[in-house]
């Protein structure tokens, strides 16, 4: 029997598909130098937490902590992302975005809305509305459950 959570389920899971995702990537990085699909995660990453660690920003995406350091070493080369010394943990450091980082994510941030106000240009306003709205009740409410 088909279910409202099993439909979602489906749906997420197409979204969620490395496929879905690069291509989705590709988009989203459309102009932003330095950025490419493996290190767009890590900016994103670090733009929604903040300063962070590696090992608990590779824990928020979804990379191990080799990987997550790699890409944030790329990042940093090109000036996107810096080093900061951790105040609590003299000797652990954390990432954080630079001035040209946070422009990065703002382009990124910018390419994103376009590309969904494109999937959605064919939905009433009134349709999108409501699917934007429910989607941001789903997303609290599957926070809440943390």
């Amino acid at each position: 029997m088909t279910t409202p959570g099993s439909r979602i389920e489906e749906a997420l899971g197409r979204l969620l598909l490395r496929s879905t995702r690069a291509r989705l990537y590709d988009r989203l990085i459309e102009g932003v130098e330095g950025v490419d699909v493996t290190t767009y995660p890590v900016l994103s990453g670090v733009a929604r937490l903040g300063p962070v660690s590696a090992s608990k920003l590779g824990t928020e995406i979804g990379l191990d902590r080799t990987a997550t350091t790699k890409y944030a070493s790329r990042l940093a080369e090109t000036g996107l992302l810096r080093r900061m010394p951790d105040p609590h943990d003299a000797r652990a450091t954390l990432l954080a975005l630079t001035e040209a980082g946070e422009a990065a994510v703002e382009l990124i941030r910018r390419n994103l809305v376009r590309e969904f106000d494109r999937t959605l240009r064919n939905w009433t306003n009134e349709a999108a509305e409501r699917f934007a709205g429910e989607l941001e009740r789903f997303a609290d409410e599957l926070r809440e459950d943390d």
